[in-house]
């Protein structure tokens, strides 16, 4: 256990070889940290296919930025110009999140959508798949193994071994079939990517926004290059300081904390499908007859449900929160007859994103030596987490590195920021994802440098949830205001999409 609970320090260089890039693209010396020869690459801009007024394009680089002359990838890179160029301060560089998620797709389909229209007048919206990610070098594995995945839940020290095979295996697979950017898909090399995109792009400075793990992109980023930053927000942060124990038990309390969110708002809303019940009282109940393979899937009625599923189900829903479509489906998963025999094992749950492992695994030492081990573990979620029964999601993650090698790229250990410029962070009070007291710890690490604004409501994202949070964001971004309010309240959306008072 005691390797499962350190958190690792470690010191990150800050050298660069920094070059001027004009207006054009060229991009000047992106050199790896301490010298070295430099990299140029040019961004080949032309109209994106889904969306001629954007602009897509890729970045020649290194695999191995300790190694700029070998192997290569293009990344996968989007812009969409500012609206009004006579307003236009320059460029924001975006990261959805993840791991997995496309920048892409975010700046070519999401953003007009997502940022406010004096975001989009003022900023060219830059987005990039992140190494092994979408169109840069993606992280391939063969489809009918990634099929045969063992359950994250081994029951005894036989089942552990066989969900370390797999995973060895699982990697070994994904190594041949993706080449040397596998083994360099951490956040630490695209960092390094992020900022030979900035000079790519001709930029002294950048203004970044980061959502969930785009955030710990952007606090490593602000820690290495924290001098090219113009501005940076961050919301739904990750704390990339904690042990494995640490990390696992604090998302398990998010999870269980949105679970108690439900029950309290199901109590006080006529429109929920539960309302009037013991929510609790349904859910454990739901919970045990999906144990003992009583609920049939509405999806497959001759399968069964696993309470996994179902609280993955009531975890996912939590990120909106779609707390009504919650409470109708447990309602109706509560009303099911008892089966009239054994229903058939359940279907078996899509594969995970392949690069989200090869990520997650490289950016977190979260290893077990044996069942023994990986059960104090699982059972330390399960005590922060009764109801939900751990985070699902997180407990996934933390499965697919069980029998990956002792040594990580990319290790936790404590956040130093010591010459960027103030940092606005939101969080929600009740996030799912990630416990509100996540940020708080971020922020400890970083007072000197970070201003955190909470979100009082409910939630993964934050940005768009009210005038005062969007607002926040929209004053610093634009004219470098930082908030002066102590908290924005929580809202819900009326009939009419007007913002109230929760």
């Amino acid at each position: 256990m005691r390797r499962l609970v350190k958190a690792l320090a470690g010191a990150l260089g800050v050298g660069l070889l920094m070059g001027a890039a004009g207006p054009g693209g060229a991009a000047a010396g992106s050199g790896p940290p301490g010298g070295g020869p430099a990299v140029r690459s040019v961004l080949d801009w032309r109209p994106c296919p889904r969306d001629p007024a954007a602009e897509c394009g890729s970045l020649r680089l290194p695999v191995d930025w300790a190694r700029p002359s070998g192997a290569g990838f293009d990344l996968a890179v989007a812009r969409r110009k500012a609206a009004d160029p006579a307003r236009r301060i320059g460029v924001l560089l975006v990261n959805p999140g993840g791991p997995g998620d496309s920048g892409v797709d975010f700046a070519v389909r999401r953003a007009p959508s997502y940022f406010s229209p004096d975001i989009l007048a003022r900023f060219d919206i830059v987005g990039f798949d992140p190494r092994g990610i979408g169109d840069s070098a993606p992280i391939r594995c063969s489809q009918g193994l990634l099929d045969r995945r063992p359950p994250a839940y081994p029951r005894d020290q036989a089942e552990f071994e066989r969900l370390v095979a797999f995973n060895r295996a699982l990697r070994k697979d994904c190594r041949r079939h993706s080449g040397p950017v596998f083994d360099h898909a951490d956040t630490l090399s695209v960092v390094q990517d992020m900022d030979a995109l900035r000079q790519a792009l001709g930029e002294r400075t950048i203004t970044y926004f980061g959502h969930s793990y785009g955030t710990l992109i952007g606090q490593q980023y602000a820690e290495r290059y924290g001098e090219r930053l113009r501005a940076m927000t961050l919301t739904a942060n990750v704390d990339h300081s904690l042990g494995a124990r640490e990390f696992m038990v604090s998302s398990a309390a998010g999870a269980e904390d949105s679970f108690h969110q439900f029950v309290r708002w199901c109590a006080r809303t006529d429109s929920c499908a539960l309302h009037g019940r013991d929510v609790t009282a349904v859910w454990d109940r739901l919970l045990k007859r999906a144990d003992r393979g009583e609920v049939s899937d509405p999806r497959s009625p001759d399968h069964a449900l696993t309470a996994t599923m179902i609280t993955a189900k009531a975890f996912r829903a939590f990120y909106g929160p779609d707390r009504a479509g919650l409470a109708t489906e447990l309602a109706r998963l509560d009303a099911q007859p008892p089966p009239p025999g054994p229903l058939e094992p359940p279907r078996p749950s899509p594969p995970p994103d392949p690069a989200f492992h090869a990520v997650f695994c490289q950016d977190w030492r979260i290893r077990a030596e044996d069942h023994r081990e990986y059960a104090r573990l699982t059972a330390a979620e399960v005590r922060a987490a009764p109801h939900m029964r751990g985070a699902p999601r997180v407990h996934e993650a933390a499965s697919g590195c069980m029998g990956w090698p002792e040594e990580v790229n990319n290790p936790q250990r404590p956040l130093r920021i010591t010459k960027a410029p103030r940092i606005l962070m939101l969080h929600s009070r009740h996030d799912p994802a990630a416990h509100y007291t996540v940020a708080a710890h971020v922020h400890r690490q970083t007072r000197g440098t970070t201003v955190l604004l909470p979100y009082e409501g409910a939630g993964h994202s934050v940005y768009g949830r009210s005038d005062c949070t969007r607002g926040a964001v929209d004053d610093y971004l634009t004219d470098l205001r930082l908030p002066s309010i102590g908290s924005c309240a929580a809202v819900t959306p009326s009939a009419r999409g007007i913002s109230r008072t929760e």
